[in-house]
């Protein structure tokens, strides 16, 4: 019985930490979302950028950021982003007056999200000039 229950522990080990292994990003934007506030278009170009470090083991690659309508991806990685490293991924939103949502989305090898896909998003409200 001691040998079950010890093969029982050894099995459950393994693949709790196989699910753990590979490469993971954690973006250091809360809740992944900036937000740009009340701005002004006259005063601000619209450009942010999403920071990220690679946390998990193994090399993270983002295969794909696509965006809504009136924001541009003018940046993302090309190569791999070794385990401890970091990157970003630049935005431009076109500063039409009104609220700002929208979402960005990431897709990369990271096992700490499904699929490997994050949503990103951007929100807060242009003013007139």
């Amino acid at each position: 019985m001691k040998k079950i229950i010890t093969l029982i522990a050894i099995v459950f080990a393994s693949s709790v930490g196989f699910a753990q292994s590979g490469a993971k990003i954690e973006f250091a934007a809360k809740d992944n979302t900036i937000d740009y506030g009340r701005i002004s278009k006259s005063s601000d170009n619209g450009i942010r950028a999403f920071e990220f470090t690679n946390t998990g083991n193994a090399p993270l690659v983002i295969t794909s950021v696509q965006s809504t309508a009136s924001s541009t991806i003018l940046s993302q990685p090309k190569t791999a982003i070794q385990p401890g490293k970091t990157g970003k991924i630049e935005v431009k939103y076109n500063m039409a007056p009104g609220p700002i949502r929208k979402t960005i989305t990431v897709e990369s090898n990271a096992v700490n999200y499904e699929e490997g896909r994050v949503a990103l998003k951007i929100k807060g409200e242009v003013i007139p000039n």
